[in-house]
This record gives structure tokens, sequence and C-alpha cells, in this order.
């Protein structure tokens, strides 16, 4: 294994690179493939957590940890999801977090995972996917998932390109990604949530989450057992996970919307929407309030620092928060708004620590 930070925008373009899909790099030195590739997304399971949990089941066992991968920021599915799917960074898909602003529109928030109307996906994030351009070059490429996701505004902006084959539960699931493997060309795409779903309601660990986790086993050895010989079978994450003991109520026995017209991101990773002028004033306030609690940065600083990566496009720019919080250890900063759902949820995800950020990189 390497001591580079690699993330999931290499690993596609390096499997895709295996399969010969133009203008591409194998930067993870992948290798040449049999010409049938496999990616199971596991939403949630962090290299902390899998290296915790993984010996209470065999099949987790005989992996080999091909590398250790980073996932940008945020640390959140929508994002990490859309990296994967357009193997570019946080800055150039403009998909910057689980909710941010539209645009010259009426204050209002694009929830990523829920979509609305209104907003064009395609247009929204232009940047065409390794989907797109691997089955321009001939690979059969699909995407097998929950049935519910398949016409999702989510779908057409990160993941579009692919055939998507919807199924539901374990084998049909595993009987699907086999199918899809037979022609030569082919790359599955395929992607489970129930381990997250876990870590939100119960907690990473928690009876609910092993449960999961040995839900995830089982599909994975059916997948094993069923692809055609010579399918390489790699094993992802798109963040870790931390329960969290500690929240703050944005608002509540603080100042700290003094100046807010809008709240977006999520509990580890807050887009913060200031009044015009009001900036500076803001950006001092909620340093000096959270001190250490928090990292607070202003849209200049997360652009110069390459916090969404390198390049940040017009776009991006656009759509970041005037500030943006972090969190340090497992603090959450809790919307007013939605006080019942945030601090009901055990674990969270979305920002920068190890837990967060650290997911293997697997080869059944």
């Amino acid at each position: 294994m390497s001591t580079e930070n690699f993330g999931l925008a290499d690993l596609t373009n390096s499997i895709f690179n295996s399969l010969s899909v133009a203008g591409t790099t194998d930067t993870l030195l992948l290798g040449q493939s049999q010409m049938r590739e496999c990616l199971i997304l596991i939403d949630g399971m962090g290299q902390d957590a899998f290296d915790k949990y993984a010996d209470q089941f065999p099949i987790f066992e005989s992996l080999k940890l091909v590398e250790k991968l980073n996932a940008n920021f945020p640390s959140t599915t929508a994002t990490s999801l859309s990296t994967l799917g357009t193997g570019v960074l946080p800055g150039v898909h403009g998909m910057l977090g689980y909710t941010v602003r539209v645009p010259r529109s009426d204050n209002r928030l694009l929830n990523a995972l829920k979509w609305d109307e209104r907003v064009d996906p395609v247009i929204w994030q232009k940047v065409p996917t390794l989907f797109e351009r691997a089955a321009a070059d001939g690979v059969a490429v699909s995407h097998v998932a929950a049935k519910r996701y398949e016409a999702s505004g989510f779908t057409q902006a990160a993941l579009r390109g692919a055939r998507y084959i919807g199924a539901n539960g374990v084998d049909e699931m595993a009987t699907a990604v086999a199918l899809a493997l037979k022609p030569q060309p082919s790359f599955v795409y395929t992607y489970l949530n129930t381990l997250d779903a876990a870590g939100h309601s119960d907690g990473v660990g928690s009876d609910k989450w092993l449960t999961a986790l040995a839900q995830i086993a089982e599909f994975v050895t059916k997948v094993k057992e069923l692809v055609p010989s010579g399918t390489r079978i790699w094993i992802t994450s798109d963040h870790g996970m931390v329960n969290s003991t500690e929240q703050l109520i944005l608002g509540q026995d603080n100042k700290l919307l003094e100046n807010v017209t809008l709240i977006g991101g999520e509990p580890r990773a807050r887009h913060i929407y200031i009044k015009d002028g009001a900036a500076t004033e803001t950006l001092l306030q909620w340093r000096e309030f959270l001190g250490d609690k928090a990292a607070v940065i202003s849209r200049a600083e997360a652009i110069s620092s390459g916090l969404f990566g390198p390049v940040v496009s017009e776009d991006s720019a656009e759509r970041m928060g005037d500030l943006i919080a972090i969190p340090n250890n497992d603090l959450i900063l809790v919307d007013p708004a939605r006080v019942r759902e945030e601090t009901s949820m055990v674990g969270h995800h979305g920002g920068v620590t190890d837990i967060e950020v650290a997911i293997p990189l697997l080869l059944a």
C-alpha cells in the first residue's frame, strides 16, 4: 500500500483504465483486468469500523486490503458518490454536500439525495460521468441498486450513463450483478445503504448495525459465488461514521444565527449562508464562540486551501456556504428547524476526522 492520499476519483479512474476507457489513469496501479469489473459500495463502512468488526465475519477475513482511501470533504454520500461517478473532485463536479443553496433562487436549499424537480440534474452536475464515457467506449456498464433510486435526480446527476437494474434484497441483487457481468468488457456498480441507515439510527457497533453488516457479508459471499470467473470484485465505501455524544443547537442559548439567512450541509459539515455585508463579523463571532470545538472557515479560505479540491468551478463557488463549519471530535451542529431529526441520530458523518474520512479498498 502507498502512503499517498488516494480517493474515490482515483479508484474509478483506475478501474475504468483497466477496461481501456480513454482519458483515464490507473493511479492506484490496479493493472489490466480480464474485462469484468465489479465495484460494491457499502455506504457508511469506514476503515475504523471495518478494522473493529470485520473479523466477526469469515468473508471479510478473506478479503485483501488493497489500499486505504480517503473520502474528500465533505465525507458524505452525495459528495462521495458524485466523486466516484465522475472521477473528479467536489470542486469540479459541484456536489458539495447533503444540502446547499441553489444560487439565484428564493434562498432555497437543494437536498442532493431527495432532489428538487425545479433543478435539472444534468445542468446542475455537468461533468460527463465515467459511466457515460465507458459506455461510449463499448463497456457494458450496469448499476445495480434498490428500485427506488432509479429515477432520482441524484442518480441522473452523479451516476448517469449506466443501465440501471433495480433489485431489492441480497439474492435478487447478487443475481442481477452476476448476470450484468456476462458480457466482456463489463463493469457493474452496486450500492447498499443498510449499514449507513443502521449507523445513523442506532450507532456504529450497535446490534442493528452488526445485523446489517452480516447481511452485507452474505451479499459479498453470494456475489463472489455467482460472478463469472476472472471478475475482479472491489469493495469500498463513501465515508465512515462517528457516534456523537455532544451537540450544539445553533441559535439556542447562543447568537450564532444573528446574521444567518440559511443553514445547509449537515451536522458534521455545515454550509452557512450569511446576510450581505455581515460575513466577516459572523465568521469572527462563530470562531470566538466555538473556539477549538470546530473549524470555521470562509468561502475564500475553503477555495484557497483546496478543501473541495485544487480546482473550484464558478458553479461550486456560488453554491458554497459563506462560511463552513466543521466540528471536531464528535460534536454535531444542529439546525434548530431539524432538532428532532438530527439529535435522534446516533451516527453522523461529513467531517474530516480519520473515522469519517478513511475508507478501505478491498479485493474479494
